[in-house]
């Protein structure tokens, strides 16, 4: 194969899945709510160190996580939350103590709760990924009350056996292994679980962190895309994923562009927004053969 865990497939090829509430185009907004140590070096970086050195502390890089945390926040909250849209945040386990009025909004708002580790740091730059998962998910358990069932690593970082140890701990769908338009199974030595899709493309970090593009960039990809899955929706659905970081997406200068984004999908009688969660069980509902990646 390919690759270890999803057997290659064309996408023309796969079963036809039926759209939850005859609605195929499947909007996921992941929030993405992280925590970055001010003693530690910065996971990203807006401005290179002065002079070509970098140095701990890193007041700048730091303060642009920390406006995020402060006012990117309560705008993505509002702006998901006056429109009744279901969300799902990707977060740090740590912020939860560190941001608490943070975590609580999150909370009251409905959003899901999905692992993204401890702190925003790969897990392939762990002594041991073990405890890092386990603590990541008796925190947020013990904070929510609910049992987590998602994840999404921090970097997108997997070890060879992130996967495996996941699954055994209950998890049920895993955001890592973007390479499709709509769930798949995927291999893991204790049973199938779920590929979810996630997004590099609409990712707001890729978009202006990384691509330095113009604030309505996101949103024209967006449209973009719908347009070329208007032609496919007949055939199958697709899951638009819409990875979202406060600090990126939640500046002022590109809230409006968001909004805008929001309001175009929800027009659409043919567009449901979903959480992590609820898209898993209408792919588990739907009974696709998980024999092929069965170990």
């Amino acid at each position: 194969m390919s690759n270890p865990r999803i057997p290659y497939c064309l996408a023309t090829d796969m079963p036809r899945l039926a759209p939850p509430d005859g609605k195929p185009l499947i909007v996921h907004i992941v929030a993405n709510i992280e925590h970055w140590p001010f003693d530690r070096p910065m996971p990203r970086k807006i401005l290179p160190g002065p002079h070509g050195m970098d140095r701990s502390p890193d007041v700048p890089n730091f303060n642009w996580v920390e406006y995020g945390m402060r006012c990117g926040l309560p705008r993505l909250l509002r702006a998901i939350g006056e429109r009744g849209l279901p969300a799902t945040a990707a977060i740090n386990a740590s912020v939860i103590e560190v941001y608490p009025r943070a975590a609580e909004a999150i909370l009251a708002a409905g959003w899901e709760f999905m692992g993204h580790g401890l702190t925003q740091r790969a897990l392939q730059n762990e002594p041991d990924e073990v405890p890092i998962i386990d603590e990541t998910l008796a925190r947020i358990a013990r904070f929510t009350g609910q049992k987590v069932r998602g994840w999404l690593g921090p970097g997108q970082s997997q070890t060879d056996h992130t996967a495996d140890l996941l699954k055994e701990r209950g998890i049920e769908y895993c955001c890592d292994w973007l390479m499709d338009d709509v769930p798949t199974w995927m291999r893991t030595i204790h049973g199938p679980m779920i590929a979810m899709p996630y997004s590099f493309e609409y990712n707001d970090v890729v978009v202006w962190a990384i691509d330095k593009h113009s604030s309505d960039e996101q949103h024209r990809r967006v449209v973009d895309a719908v347009a070329t899955f208007e032609r496919e929706l007949a055939d199958q659905p697709r899951v638009l994923t819409l990875p979202l970081h406060p600090h990126v997406q939640g500046v002022a200068h590109r809230m409006n562009h968001f909004e805008r984004t929001l309001d175009m999908l929800m027009a659409r009688p043919d567009t449901i927004f979903m959480t992590g969660s609820q898209i898993a069980d209408w792919f588990v509902g739907l009974g696709i053969d998980d024999s092929a990646v069965r170990t």
